[in-house]
């Protein structure tokens, strides 16, 4: 089986035009619920440095993912409480390349120590046997900005 040439990088260095191009997909968006409208060039600049920002405040944080040089989508680990919150989203034509994404975004937060990993998946992602094969279990559900999510953590 081929297994895709998968790179990470600062969202910062993927042209604002691509990021624009994900963040109004309207798949995408199905499964972003916080993401709010009316995306343009200036506001997806400031929003892929708002998250590089992150690995400074945090030592950690989410990357723009490439597979075979193509922007495919971003994912890594935000700060959510006491918890590495760790999210994955790609472009629909990319959605086959979600697993092995996730599990090297799993890989490296073992490399980096991230004990107290969790995902928030609002209800519209029904998919979530592959969680269980990572190591994650159900722990609840909770209501941040308004719409409710599904907490998975990782169980180690």
């Amino acid at each position: 089986m081929h297994q895709p040439v998968i790179s990470f990088v600062a969202l910062a260095a993927i042209a604002p035009a691509e990021l624009v191009r994900m963040l109004n997909d309207p798949d995408v968006r199905r499964h972003m619920p916080l993401a709010g409208d009316d995306w343009d060039e200036a506001r997806a600049a400031d929003w892929a440095r708002a998250k590089d920002a992150q690995w400074l405040e945090n030592g950690y944080g989410p990357w723009a993912i490439r597979i075979g040089g193509t922007f495919a989508g971003w994912g890594g680990f935000q700060k959510e409480g006491d918890e590495a919150d760790l999210g994955l989203v790609l472009l629909p034509g990319h959605w086959g390349d979600g697993a092995a994404i996730f599990r090297e975004l799993v890989r490296r937060g073992d490399e980096m120590g991230l004990t107290n990993v969790s995902i928030l998946l609002p209800p519209s992602r029904v998919r979530k046997k592959g969680l269980a094969r990572l190591g994650f279990v159900p722990a609840g559900e909770i209501e941040y900005a308004g719409h409710r999510f599904l907490k998975f953590r990782l169980s180690r």
